[in-house]
């Protein structure tokens, strides 16, 4: 099994694929430079801000991830957020259900049942179908986790709503994509092998109010 890694040169090749492959990337890659995904080691913070950032901008979800990670020092440890009362957490600005969520995550490291250890050896499916096994973990979660923390090439995160404004605005589409109409973009525009990047520039198109 080869699964591909970001890494300077894989990335300058994707960014290189698509700008050769769709011309509407290509003009949002001119009007936005280079692309900085790089993989991140800290897995288990990584997961605990995807699950604060589920639904949220992300302007909303950087304040209260800041609050979050400030309240523990920066080290919110899965023994620590068991023991902190649910109100707390709830007063720290996380909803009910993501009380739970951090909780249960926290509960499923503490009794082994996630894995970190050769993590990277996994396909993208297997990461997928072992994490959602956490109650509060869906798919968005581990595409953003796939793209962000471990640096996969390949990810199309066909959940994600700045991925479906992106795609309905710049491909003059009537309503927002659902995840066969976005594949079939990926494909039609050549995006594979690198739809990660695809993406991340679709959401730089958002961010930067880019629209081709």
């Amino acid at each position: 099994m080869s699964i591909s890694i970001m890494n300077s040169i894989e990335i300058e090749n994707g960014v290189s694929h698509i700008y050769n492959n769709d011309k509407r990337l290509a003009t949002i890659i001119d009007a936005t430079g280079g692309c900085d995904l790089k993989p991140k080691k800290d897995y288990y913070y990584a997961l605990l801000r995807s699950i604060i950032g589920q639904q949220l901008s992300t302007v909303v979800a950087d304040v209260i991830q800041e609050r979050f990670f400030g309240y523990f020092n920066d080290k919110p440890l899965p023994e620590k957020i068991i023991f902190t009362s649910d109100k707390k957490l709830r007063d720290l600005g996380l909803s009910w259900a993501k009380v739970k969520y951090v909780k249960a995550l926290s509960r499923n490291i503490i009794d082994k049942e996630i894995h970190f250890r050769g993590l990277n050896r996994l396909s993208d499916d297997e990461i997928i179908a072992e994490f959602t096994k956490v109650k509060g973990i869906g798919m968005w979660t581990v595409h953003m986790f796939l793209i962000f923390t471990l640096g996969r090439l390949n990810v199309l995160p066909v959940n994600d709503l700045g991925i479906k404004k992106a795609a309905k605005l710049n491909y003059k589409l009537r309503k927002l994509p659902g995840e066969k109409r976005l594949k079939r973009l990926s494909k039609q525009n050549g995006w594979e092998p690198y739809n990660s990047i695809a993406s991340w520039y679709l959401w730089k198109s958002i961010d930067m109010k880019i629209i081709v």
